[in-house]
Formats: C-alpha cells, sequence, structure tokens
C-alpha cells in the first residue's frame, strides 16, 4: 500500500485547494511587487527625461539658440562656410 488510501479523498481534495490558494496568492504578491516596482521605475526615468529636456533648454536659452534648428539637421551657415572654405582653396 502506498499511504494514499487510507487518507479521505475530501480532505486531500481541501488539503489541494488550500496548497493552490496559497500559491496564487504569492504569485499575486510577487506580480504586484514586480508591477509597483517598473511603474516606479518609470515614473523615475519619465521625471529624468523632464529634468533632462530642462537642462537642454537651459543651456539653449543661455547660448542665446532659441530657435536653432535641431543638431539632427545640418545648419545652413555650416554648409556655407564649406563652400567659402573650397571656394578661397581654389584661388
Amino acid at each position: 500500500m502506498d499511504g494514499h488510501d487510507s487518507e479521505d479523498p475530501k480532505q486531500s481534495t481541501a488539503d489541494m485547494t488550500v496548497f493552490v490558494q496559497n500559491l496564487l496568492q504569492q504569485m499575486q504578491s510577487r506580480f504586484q511587487t514586480m508591477s509597483d516596482s517598473i511603474i516606479t521605475k518609470i515614473d523615475e526615468m519619465g521625471s529624468r527625461i523632464n529634468e533632462l529636456e530642462q537642462s537642454i533648454n537651459d543651456l539653449k536659452s543661455e547660448m542665446g539658440v532659441e530657435g536653432s534648428p535641431s543638431p539632427m539637421t545640418p545648419s545652413k551657415s555650416s554648409a556655407d562656410e564649406v563652400k567659402k572654405d573650397e571656394g578661397s582653396a581654389l584661388k
């Protein structure tokens, strides 16, 4: 005999139900903790991005280039300077 025959099937089912409920509660708690952690980190990243954006705007205003184009697009003055340098090299 393996010992399982002596147990009441109703008691075995009740034990399994309690075990599964506890397991689900633990999982829910862990997922909630992870979720809270992720949300906190996202909020922190948002704050950092806002601070970075403000710092960039402050630097722009200090430099007096409030309406300058983004660094990704070459400015017209840089292109003009290259043409001037090429022209003076030809003379």
